[in-house]
């Protein structure tokens, strides 16, 4: 299990973009299971949609490459300032909406993971009904 604390050690997302609030459960080079405690004061709320608040499916997207990279680098062990991440492309299919109160459980397995990037089979979950499914392609430059 990985708190706030140590996710903030591990991702270049700061507030308000970092989107995953614990890890569950990790088993390095294959598996991640992440949470998002979605709660009615997000600030991306304020504008989609006022009257009929509903998570952007696009940070949805974002919260599942975090637990990717989080996997990766974890994994991979590397430190948050000597690399970047570059997101290279997602397939993604929508289901259902996500709202205020929901929790969503990220689920991702790692299909490939090489030392220049990955590819990554993402759930995203409400109650253990399937929101999302993605897969997700990054890669990954070290700094000098």
């Amino acid at each position: 299990m990985l708190t706030i604390t140590e996710l903030q050690e591990i991702l270049p997302q700061e507030y308000p973009f970092l989107l995953i609030d614990k890890v569950l459960e990790i088993q390095e080079g294959k598996k991640i299971i992440a949470l998002k405690n979605v709660t009615t004061n997000e600030h991306f709320f304020e504008g989609h949609f006022p009257t009929m608040p509903v998570m952007p499916g696009v940070l949805i997207l974002e919260a599942m490459a975090q637990a990717a990279i989080v996997l990766y680098a974890k994994t991979k062990r590397v430190e948050k300032n000597k690399v970047r991440y570059y997101f290279g492309k997602a397939e993604i299919k929508w289901k259902a909406p996500v709202v205020p109160g929901d929790q969503l459980v990220i689920e991702i397995e790692a299909m490939k993971m090489l030392n220049t990037g990955g590819i990554m089979a993402a759930k995203a979950k409400v109650e253990e009904k399937i929101v999302a499914e993605a897969t997700i392609g990054f890669s990954v430059k070290q700094l000098l």
